[in-house]
C-alpha cells in the first residue's frame, strides 16, 4: 500500500478497537450489514479514522477508505502482533436464553474457541422448542464479545443439538461438571490429566444433568469434576470453570 499511517495518533490511541472483517480481498477489508451500521451510525466512523482489522488468518492495521450506512471498507496496513486463543470447548446445556446470553458473552471474552449448544433431558420444552431461533442471536453476542476483548476470531456456535452428539463427538479431554462430584475439583482434573491440546468442558441445565446423561458420559471416558460445595448457577459455573481451565492452561 500506499502512504504510512499516522504514528503520533498511535501513540496517543495505544489500544486502537479491533473489528472482525466480513470481507477481505488483498489490501482491503469491510464490515457489512448491521456489523458496518454500529461503526458508521452509532459510532460515527469516518474516513481515515485507524483501528485493528481481524481478517481471518492475522490481525492487521488498518484505515477507514469509505463508509456507507450498510458498508465500510478498510485500506490494510501491517500484520499487528496476536494472542493465540486455546483449544478449549463449552457444551453448554440449554438454559434461560438471558442468562445463556450473558454465559456466551462472558465465555467469549475469557477466549473459548468453540460453543456446543446441547438439549439435555432436563432443558425446559419450551425452550427447546425455541432454541433454533436463537443461534443468530448467539452468534451476534459472540462477535461483539470477540471485538469487545479484542481476539483475533469469533469462537464457532455449533447448531444445538442432542447431547449424546456432543458427548461422543468431543475433541481431546472431556471434563463433565458434576454435583454428584464430592472428591475431585476442576483445577485437580486439569493438573492430573494427561490431556494435550484440546479440552472440552460439559455444563448441564439448570435442574442437573440425569443418571442416564452421567452414565453416557462415563461410557465416553468424561473426567467428572467439582467446582466445590457451593451449588452455582449454570451461568456462574461457566465463568468459573473457563477461567480455571484458561489459568492452568
Amino acid at each position: 500500500m500506499t502512504g504510512s499511517f499516522n504514528d503520533d495518533a498511535a501513540k496517543i490511541r495505544m489500544t486502537r478497537r479491533r473489528w472482525i472483517a466480513d470481507e477481505v480481498s488483498g489490501s482491503r477489508a469491510a464490515l457489512v450489514g448491521a456489523h458496518a451500521q454500529h461503526l458508521a451510525r452509532v459510532l460515527r466512523g469516518r474516513v481515515g479514522q485507524e483501528f485493528d482489522i481481524a481478517t481471518g488468518d492475522s490481525i492487521r492495521r488498518a484505515r477507514i477508505s469509505s463508509v456507507a450506512d450498510d458498508r465500510v471498507e478498510f485500506e490494510l496496513g501491517e500484520v499487528v502482533p496476536a494472542a493465540a486463543i486455546p483449544n478449549l470447548t463449552i457444551v453448554l446445556s440449554i438454559f434461560k436464553f438471558d442468562r445463556m446470553e450473558w454465559a456466551i458473552e462472558k465465555s467469549v471474552e475469557l477466549g473459548v474457541s468453540r460453543i456446543f449448544p446441547v438439549v439435555a433431558q432436563r432443558t425446559e420444552a419450551h425452550l427447546a422448542k425455541a432454541v433454533q431461533k436463537r443461534v443468530e442471536r448467539w452468534q451476534r453476542i459472540a462477535l461483539q464479545a470477540s471485538e469487545q476483548s479484542r481476539r483475533a476470531s469469533a469462537p464457532e456456535i455449533l447448531q444445538p443439538q442432542p447431547l449424546h452428539a456432543a458427548v461422543t463427538g468431543a475433541r481431546g479431554a472431556g471434563f463433565v461438571l458434576a454435583e454428584s462430584e464430592e472428591q475431585l475439583t476442576l483445577k485437580d482434573a486439569l493438573q492430573t490429566s494427561s490431556a494435550v491440546g484440546e479440552i472440552t468442558l460439559a455444563f448441564g441445565p439448570e435442574g442437573g444433568w440425569s443418571e442416564s446423561e452421567l452414565t453416557l458420559f462415563k461410557g465416553a471416558g468424561w473426567t467428572f469434576a467439582s467446582l466445590g460445595s457451593n451449588i452455582l448457577r449454570t451461568e456462574t459455573a461457566v465463568i468459573a470453570a473457563v477461567a480455571i481451565t484458561l489459568a492452568e492452561l
